[in-house]
């Protein structure tokens, strides 16, 4: 929210500049986004009073135009503005002026003709188009007749006075106000504030005679009416348009632009209807009805939901209350007679109908933090007596009062014992005292007791924990005494989880991939893929897009879509993993169950191509390789092994392989199905994921230490014949199984299968090496295992030794 510093400055008699002010709201109250002077930057912007208008005579639109600058003599500038009239006062950016955006203006010639400057529209001297009123929006802005030819025109438009933009918390609705910022201040400066409340004057028949209001209070607990007559639609006046934008809004006319105003100031939204255009004279708080439709004054057209709070006449809904009006119902040209609303709706309904229909207003905004419940009935009445004075119209006699349901106040026992003990003061009664009290609050001492009354605009104080915040802000958080901390003091490490989750990322990113963090989010679809054990989805009740509405149940979606983002962007080399939860839902159960998953994704090649070597894209081998290096530097104690999966419907069927420690499935990994790369708009990927909370379950093997043996080393090659059907596991578990005591290693080194291999067989060669770690090994000792080997190898897998 915008506040302005001169705006402040008329109830609050400060004597600091905006950047200090700006510095201890943010040490005390809000934080503060930025302080703004809109004319920073602009240099040489004056009063022009155009004196004369000719066509150019090369062009169908520009205007060749005599303007009075404040010298002796008019400027002649060239302007292509459409509205361009004579005798209009204007924005004139002389030679050698900056305008927007760093832009010089200087002397030129358009179209032959010389130009000596610039007559300039809001948005060249840097208003956003969002705040210029539509009439100047596509051209330039008209100054009011009084302007002076030749004075700046900061002041005019507003432009001098600093804005200090608010980011209000949703526990401090209170703050998005003047008057909400205004009792901050006041506290926090120890300075009295001067808030004005005109005096409505009414001189028309009885409000209630010519409206009805009809209110489910469970859904508005407060709403009441006021109605003005014989309005007449006209520009708002400058000083009031000129606080709409400078605080982001449209300035429209001086019934629209009177809610703005008073919301801003008392933070109290209101809607002005055209009554004329109510079915009937009866007004109905309640919810909507299945079916219907409400066009709201964007002039989008919504289906209706039974849970959304509606305003409706006779006939149908006029408005989607608390979040926008609607359209059929709007304040236009012909409107006589408005009537004002001024309502507390309830909060969550507010805030769900926001989020259903995508409408965040700044009306919702308040709604959803809450508004000042004693308010209510100070800012219609502001707002009638200032359509009066701005718009001829005639306030009706007295207000309808549909519900008026006004919270007790807040009351809190505190102890002064406990509020030094907690924020380690010394102060005493008195100075708590007037603290409680310039923040509002009715204070009542009892011995050591204090009893506070808190009002009711401040809905986020409940507790004697809120008071003490209270009394550490105003007083200030750097005033609060250093302390030391008291207590027995521990040594800080690491549990076991968090030690093998470290040591996972270092591990991984040693392995050549990098670490990705992607949402927990996504859509429905990308949940159901890759699961590892079966699943219900968990849906968000309101997401906050399509995209990001379900838990996640698996680790790869996120790297598969990340791959895609950088494949989009010609990085064909991906390599990336990500340790994150998945969350798995039982049928019936409302909260899902979290586990803790690790997943790599690679793409592209791992070794690039370099001067002794070609590149090589990723297989199967070289994600199986990073997986057991993973398990292996993870020192999982038991028995690895990769038995083939084919059903997986988003793997590719032969390349895909299950990961199994002593039988149990903890993962799998291999290359995803083509028609899922083609989804994601990848090429080939390989992909692992597997249960990280298994792996910090399961028993860990510590590493053991041993010297290098001094005694060499004897190799044996054995080469055999298997049908294809004997996998390379069966034939190293029977080698190692039956090797003897001294087989140290097994390895195959060659594969064959071609035309002198008979038809259904394979021909493998592995190396075996024998050591002893005490003594020379002699080669009847190694022959005597190896032929042992050769044996079983026959008997067990029909191999035939070549």
């Amino acid at each position: 929210m915008k506040i302005s510093y001169n705006w402040i400055k008329e109830y609050l008699d400060l004597n600091v500049k905006p950047a200090d002010l700006a510095e201890k709201i943010e040490r005390t109250s809000v934080e503060v986004d930025s302080v703004v002077k809109p004319s920073d930057g602009l240099k040489k912007i004056v009063v022009g009073h155009v004196l004369s208008i000719e066509a150019h005579p090369d062009s169908d639109h520009l205007h060749i135009c005599q303007v009075d600058v404040g010298e002796d003599e008019p400027l002649q500038i060239v302007c292509g503005a459409p509205n361009i009239a004579e005798g209009q006062m204007v924005i004139v950016a002389l030679p050698g002026s900056r305008i927007a955006d760093n832009v010089k203006i200087k002397k030129s010639k358009m179209r032959g003709i010389p130009s000596a400057g610039m007559i300039c529209s809001l948005q060249e001297i840097g208003f956003p188009e969002a705040v210029v009123p539509k009439t100047y929006v596509e051209g330039i802005y008209v100054l009011p007749a009084d302007a002076t030819p030749g004075d700046d025109v900061y002041d005019y438009l507003g432009m001098n006075d600093s804005l200090i933009d608010l980011d209000v918390t949703p526990n401090r609705g209170d703050m998005l106000s003047l008057y909400g910022a205004l009792h901050d201040l006041s506290a926090i400066y120890d300075l009295p504030v001067k808030f004005d409340q005109p005096a409505v004057k009414e001189a028309g028949e009885r409000t209630a005679d010519q409206l009805s209001i009809h209110v489910d209070e469970a859904l508005a607990p407060q709403y009441k009416m006021r109605l003005v007559k014989q309005v007449k639609l006209a520009p708002s006046p400058m000083w009031l348009q000129i606080r709409l934008w400078n605080a982001g809004y449209r300035p429209i006319n001086n019934v629209v632009d009177v809610t703005n105003y008073i919301m801003l100031k008392y933070g109290q939204p209101l809607h002005a209807f055209d009554y004329d255009k109510f079915a009937g004279q009866d007004v109905y708080v309640r919810n909507a009805k299945q079916g219907e439709k409400l066009t709201t004054l964007d002039e989008g057209e919504h289906d209706l939901d039974p849970n959304d709070i509606v305003i409706a006449d006779e006939k149908a809904p006029i408005a989607l209350a608390g979040v926008m009006g609607g359209l059929d119902t709007a304040i236009a040209d012909g409107t006589t007679t408005v009537a004002i609303e001024a309502a507390v709706f309830e909060h969550d309904h507010i805030r769900k109908a926001a989020q259903r229909h995508n409408l965040h207003t700044d009306a919702s905004q308040r709604f959803e933090r809450g508004v000042n419940r004693t308010g209510l009935q100070d800012a219609l009445d502001a707002a009638a007596q200032m359509m009066d004075e701005l718009a001829g119209g005639t306030v009706q006699a007295g207000t309808v009062v549909a519900a008026d349901n006004v919270p007790a106040p807040a009351v809190i026992d505190i102890t002064m014992t406990h509020i030094n003990a907690v924020l380690g003061t010394t102060l005493d009664q008195p100075q708590v005292t007037h603290i409680l009290e310039m923040l509002g609050c009715t204070v009542a001492a009892a011995d050591d007791t204090l009893t506070v009354t808190v009002p009711v605009r401040r809905n986020d104080i409940h507790i004697p924990a809120d008071l003490l915040e209270e009394i550490a802000r105003i007083c200030g958080y750097d005033e609060l005494p250093a302390t030391l901390p008291t207590g027995r003091m521990t040594m800080g490490e690491l549990t076991t989880a968090q030690k093998l989750m470290r040591a996972t990322r270092h591990s991984l990113e040693g392995l050549g991939l990098n670490q990705a963090i992607s949402y927990a989010l996504t859509t429905e679809d990308k949940a159901k893929m890759f699961l590892m054990q079966p699943s219900e989805t968990t849906k968000l009740a309101w997401p906050m897009s399509v995209d990001h509405a379900v838990l996640r149940m698996n680790v790869i979606t996120g790297l598969l879509d990340d791959i895609a983002y950088n494949s989009a962007r010609k990085v064909k080399d991906v390599a990336l993993y990500e340790q994150g939860r998945v969350f798995y839902r039982e049928d019936g159960t409302e909260r899902p169950s979290e586990q803790e998953h690790i997943a790599g994704a690679i793409t592209g090649t791992l070794l690039p191509a370099a001067w002794d070597q070609p590149a090589k894209d990723v297989d199967f081998y070289q994600v199986k390789g990073i997986v057991a290096a993973y398990l292996k530097d993870m020192a999982v104690n038991g028995d690895v092994t990769y038995v083939a999966n084919t059903d997986m419907p988003e793997m590719h069927p032969g390349r895909t392989a299950n990961i199994l420690v002593h039988g149990h499935r903890i993962g799998f990994m291999g290359q995803i199905h083509p028609t899922v790369a083609k989804q994601f708009k990848i090429g080939a990927t390989y992909v692992f994921e597997l249960n990280l909370q298994a792996i910090i379950d399961m028993p860990k093997q510590e590493n053991q230490y041993d010297v290098i043996s001094r005694y060499p080393a004897i190799t044996r090659d054995v080469a055999m014949l298997v049908d294809n059907d004997v996998t390379n596991d069966q034939i190293v578990e029977l080698i190692e199984k039956r090797g003897g005591a001294h087989l140290q290693s097994v390895k195959l080194f060659d594969i064959y299968d071609g035309v002198k291999v008979p038809k259904g067989k394979k021909s493998l060669a592995y190396t075996l090496t024998y050591q002893d770690k005490h003594e020379t090994l002699v080669d009847d000792a190694v022959t005597q295992a190896f032929e042992k080997v050769e044996k079983r190898l026959q008997d067990d897998l029909g191999a035939e030794i070549r």
